[in-house]
């Protein structure tokens, strides 16, 4: 106890005393922040009024039909489910900017409502993939969480507004960017209702009531209520500029999309189905396929299943997703954009070794992962387990070479025997080949049943010499087919800007022909060889002779092949020849020397 006479601590050695016994007991998790801290300071309130943020533009015109056709690139089958979400996701964002563009609210409209996905399907058949691939495409942020973790706002549990904060945080903060985003929450069928609980289910129907005004329309504060983190970050916003700001996001525009397995739903349906079916001159449809029978689900299904009718009432429509056969599962990994083929050669490659695989090693990977059950999340399982050992003992033997059989799935201790065998060397090296030249047949083979839609999608004529440069990409570096075109679409690009530079710096018209677009765009395909450098050498080729002739007869358009890229000096020699000739024929574009090159 403290006498009269000693004397009283100052505010600075209680804030002292304070921050040593936090640091103590809380270590530096918990910090004390002064007064002086917190109040702005004068020259912080007096600085200059931020700049607005740009204005948010929502550049989006997909059409349905080009959706669709983006993600049979990488989804077998699930037809009804890419239809459905395709042109309802490419409807919502349209309908948002025609009205941003008309300056019309969506407010305007009485009863508007927002097309919020059910997605049912067992799983393993593409759902989450599905909607990654559309927020890619479309590029609006993207969040994806699990029903089961959420509980009713209030409750210990996660809060269901947090996906809206973690959208912002998607948006890089961007809080006019995550007001058109997706939000996606997988397992909703685990928060279905349960009869066999009295008094409030906080982490089932108190979840779907929690999900009602956000899916519909609310604003979400972005300082969550009670959480220290929260308030410090107001503190120091508040510190920093001296203003009190209440951010919030609004979730009129985010569209929500929710899925799950909902086992014991084709039950409920086929017991309703058989009731309605009963009665003189009934016809009762036993529907032995699960797909079709979840293809007739209807709102009193979901509602006997546990929803709430408003919950339900909020998810308009509704995609179902087919089970995968076998047949659609080795079609998966034939698919040369799949991740999961793509993955394991990307593995493989880390150590320095190149892997292919054979038709009938596929066929026997779609067979073990069919057998599990779980959809297309077994070919991952089928291909980690039946590849594991040679990943473990391949990067320390000098194999660079690796061509997977079904013999060396079936037998993996005989198969890696001869593969680290010296004096088989030549036998595995000649099989690697043939899978090689067996997947660029096939890659050409994709290419040419797809020439169309690539050429529309990625506006590049998909000549036989663009498909083999494509091909040889696949086959030397590993990336999807999508990413190759896009590749090679942006070098035409530039070397159709290469013409353009020329005009502008030496005023003279050169015309690469096609063939001599692709030689390029074949020379550019290596990382080491830069557009620059390709664009100086052709000044240096063809700058002097192309003026020398201007010069003489006045021409200003040359069109070069690949001939002449080949051998410039053989171009311009035969082209003065034929001016001091008297010869009007145009070169190379009606000579011989073209027409024989473009054969």
């Amino acid at each position: 106890m403290k006498t009269h006479n000693e004397k009283l601590p100052n505010p600075k050695e209680i804030e002292k005393e304070l921050g040593d016994f936090l640091a103590k007991r809380f270590g530096g998790s918990v910090k004390m922040v002064s007064a002086q801290e917190v109040m702005p300071h004068p020259d912080m309130t007096a600085s200059k009024p931020k700049e607005p943020a740009p204005a948010f533009t929502l550049d989006f015109d997909l059409k349905p039909d080009e959706l669709i056709a983006w993600l049979d690139q990488y989804i077998v089958k699930q037809e009804q489910a890419k239809t459905v979400l395709a042109t309802k996701i490419c409807t919502h964002f349209n309908r948002i900017k025609r009205l941003r563009d008309t300056s019309q609210s969506a407010h305007e409209i009485v009863g508007s409502i927002k097309n919020n996905v059910l997605m049912i399907g067992p799983t393993g058949v593409g759902k989450t993939y599905m909607i990654r691939l559309i927020a890619k495409k479309i590029g609006v942020p993207f969040v994806k969480g699990d029903a089961t973790k959420f509980s009713e706002t209030g409750y210990v549990g996660g809060d269901v507004e947090d996906l809206v904060r973690d959208l912002v945080r998607e948006a890089n903060d961007n809080i006019e960017l995550a007001e058109h985003g997706i939000i996606y929450i997988d397992e909703i069928d685990k928060i279905a209702g349960s009869r066999n609980i009295i008094g409030a289910d906080v982490s089932r129907t108190g979840v779907q009531r929690a999900l009602l005004k956000p899916m519909e329309e609310t604003d979400v504060d972005l300082k969550i209520p009670h959480d220290p983190i929260s308030m410090l970050q107001e503190i120091e916003r508040f510190r920093k500029t001296g203003e009190r700001d209440r951010r919030v996001v609004n979730t009129r525009n985010i569209l929500f999309i929710v899925s799950g397995a909902f086992g014991d739903l084709t039950e409920i349906i086929k017991k309703r189905i058989h009731a309605q079916g009963l009665g003189f001159g009934a016809q009762l449809k036993d529907s032995k396929n699960v797909d079709d029978v979840l293809a007739q689900v209807r709102t009193e299904d979901l509602v006997e299943y546990g929803f709430e009718s408003e919950f339900v009432g909020r998810l308009p429509v509704r995609a179902i997703f087919e089970r995968l056969t076998e047949s659609d599962l080795y079609d998966i990994l034939r698919n040369p954009n799949n991740p999961v083929i793509l993955g394991k050669k990307l593995d493989f490659s880390a150590y320095g070794i190149d892997i292919e695989f054979d038709d009938p090693a596929l066929r026997l990977l779609a067979k073990r992962a069919n057998a599990e059950n779980t959809g297309a999340r077994g070919l991952v399982s089928a291909v980690e387990s039946a590849l594991l050992p040679f990943e473990r003992r391949l990067p320390s033997s000098d194999v660079t070479c690796f061509p997977i059989t079904a013999d060396v799935i079936m037998s993996p201790v005989a198969g890696l025997k001869k593969l680290q065998d010296a004096s088989l060397r030549h036998v595995l090296n000649a099989e690697y080949d043939r899978l090689v030249l067996a997947e660029k047949d096939y890659i050409r083979e994709y290419l040419q049943e797809n020439r169309k839609r690539f050429s529309d999608r990625y506006s590049l004529t998909l000549t036989p010499s663009r498909m083999d440069i494509i091909t040889k990409y696949y086959s030397r570096y590993i990336m999807d087919i999508g990413h190759i075109i896009s590749r090679v679409k942006s070098l035409y690009d530039e070397i159709k800007r290469m013409e353009l530079a020329f005009y502008k710096d030496h005023d003279i018209n050169i015309v690469l022909e096609d063939d001599a677009v692709d030689f390029i765009i074949e020379q550019l395909v290596n990382p080491a060889i830069h557009v620059e450098d390709y664009q100086k050498q052709i000044e240096l080729d063809f700058e002097m002779g192309l003026k020398l002739i201007r010069e003489k007869t006045g021409r200003n358009r040359f069109f070069i092949n690949r001939k002449a890229l080949l051998n410039p000096e053989q171009y311009i020699g035969e082209m003065i020849r034929m001016d001091m000739s008297g010869s009007t024929r145009q070169l190379p574009d009606n000579s011989n020397l073209s027409a024989k090159d473009k054969q």
